[in-house]
């Protein structure tokens, strides 16, 4: 038996096991590259990938290491006696390999799958080979399996609501926030919507950066329960809730890759939202050159597997096909997103007027899965909610009721990008924008950010600016004009 440690390290997504060179009970010889180990006390077992030490200081010969997700998955204290062996593949490891070799796999074969992935018998590689995989090829049958898979009956229960709602972009398009304006009209209209956010993948800023400048978005499954029951709406991070545990997995492993498949980002979306109780489900999809749905062909097709999977899992799904040519609002980074966010909510004059209307129109279709609406009264019923004050008042008991935040500051290194000739703004690339953003510093510090003065259809003189990057550190800035060199996202002609 080993004495067991704890070691402050954070893999972020696997469990990690470590021995001494010299471990009493462990040969390494008998280690290779990502062997993996059972991990058993009394009351626990885990599993986890084993690494070597050759530094005492850190584990000796008589003590088995953790880092932080294996130390919490145990759930044992420092010094309890532990016992480790090799552990055998993972059960649905012959499945994975048939995934990769292109066969299509039954709903068994997925539930496998993310069985183990839940158990942390998937090393990161082997996520990230499961997402490559699924990406090249997967069927409306799999992503039907994988979703159920995924959702894993971890489901929260609204007996008390007949109609639970909720809105998600597909995303790629900067900027995009009317999921807060939405959620705001729909919470002060009367339906009951337990809003669950993300962090980015592929994008700059997500809806939870945005909303977590505002307000406390880590809440308890309880807590999360009991703000929607009184307060008809919460906007939560999924992550700290109990659902759809493989999807934070495979996120993890998607962020760091800067990759997301086009029917796993499904497939993780409905599981999150069917986990979290929803019936009634509002698919956004922008479709631009530059965004991450390219054309409307792609788009109809995601709408099609949606719609599939949504009629055979017991959600009312439906799709909406935008323009994602261009960034929406001003604002891009989680301050100066708030900012068009608070502006809209509040009718200012200045608010962005195309932020404005695609959250009219979002909030109307959502507000239609309500009988009592008639086809096209939801539009008008959401114009009027936000005119009276009444979704800026929903949005403030949000922010009262989950825990208000002091709103960080802008960055105070900034460059303004200038316009190398006079003409119209032609087009404007998502993607670099979104680059840009990433290279300043958006993911990580929130008051970094890109505030735009120039939209698709504008007419500007060589000289004028752009946009206007904000950066927290000079390092940061230095990376973004790095950036601006190869091209500053705009088309003018």
């Amino acid at each position: 038996m080993l004495s067991l440690k704890h070691l402050n390290i954070k893999s972020f997504n696997e469990n990690l096991a470590y021995i001494n060179k010299n471990c009493l009970e462990y040969a390494i010889d008998d280690i290779s590259a990502l062997s993996q180990v059972e991990i058993q006390t009394e009351a626990s077992k885990i599993y986890a990938f084993l690494q070597v030490v050759e530094d005492d200081s850190l584990v000796s010969a008589t003590e088995l290491a953790l880092n932080d997700e294996a130390f919490d998955n145990l759930g044992e204290p420092e010094k309890t006696e532990v016992s480790i062996s090799l552990a055998a593949p993972a059960p649905s490891r012959m499945a994975l390999k048939r995934k990769i070799a292109g066969n299509i796999l039954s709903p068994q074969d997925y539930k496998f799958i993310i069985k183990d992935i839940i158990n942390r018998r998937y090393s990161d590689i082997d996520i990230a080979s499961f997402i490559v995989a699924g990406g090249a090829f997967i069927s409306a049958n799999e992503v039907l399996g994988l979703t159920d898979a995924l959702v894993n009956n971890d489901k929260i229960n609204w007996s008390f609501e007949n109609i639970v709602a909720d809105h998600h972009c597909l995303g790629g398009v900067p900027g995009n926030k009317t999921d807060i304006i939405v959620a705001a009209i729909v919470g002060a209209y009367g339906l009951a919507m337990p809003k669950t956010v993300a962090r980015a993948t592929t994008s700059c800023a997500s809806v939870a950066d945005t909303m977590g400048v505002l307000c406390n978005i880590n809440l308890t499954q309880d807590h999360f329960l009991e703000l929607v029951e009184n307060n008809r709406v919460a906007i939560a991070d999924y992550e700290p809730l109990n659902i759809a545990d493989a999807v934070k997995s495979i996120a993890n492993v998607e962020r760091h890759l800067g990759l997301t498949q086009q029917e796993f980002l499904l497939t993780s979306i409905l599981a999150i939202k069917i986990s979290a109780g929803v019936t009634h489900l509002l698919i956004d999809i922008p479709v631009g050159e530059k965004s991450r749905v390219k054309n409307t062909y792609e788009a109809i097709r995601l709408r099609k597997l949606a719609e599939y999977a949504g009629d055979h899992l017991g959600v009312h799904v439906e799709t909406v096909i935008t323009d994602g040519r261009e960034p929406i609002g001003n604002g891009i980074g989680a301050v100066l997103e708030a900012r068009d966010v608070v502006q809209v909510l509040k009718n200012k004059p200045n608010a962005p007027q195309d932020l404005l209307e695609k959250s009219l129109f979002l909030a109307g279709r959502i507000l239609e899965f309500d009988p009592k609406l008639r086809g096209g009264q939801g539009y008008n019923t959401a114009a009027e909610i936000l005119r009276s004050g009444q979704a800026l008042e929903k949005l403030n008991d949000i922010i009262k009721a989950q825990g208000k935040k002091e709103a960080p500051v802008l960055g105070s290194f900034t460059r303004d990008v200038l316009a190398p000739q006079s003409g119209e703004v032609l087009e404007i690339d998502n993607a670099q924008i979104n680059r840009i953003g990433i290279w300043a510093g958006v993911r990580q510090y929130p008051g970094t950010g890109i505030d735009l003065f120039k939209k698709i259809g504008d007419i500007v003189d060589a000289g004028e600016p752009l946009y206007r990057i904000y950066a927290c550190t000079s390092d940061d800035l230095a990376l973004a004009e790095s950036v601006i060199e190869n091209s500053t996202g705009y088309i003018i002609k």
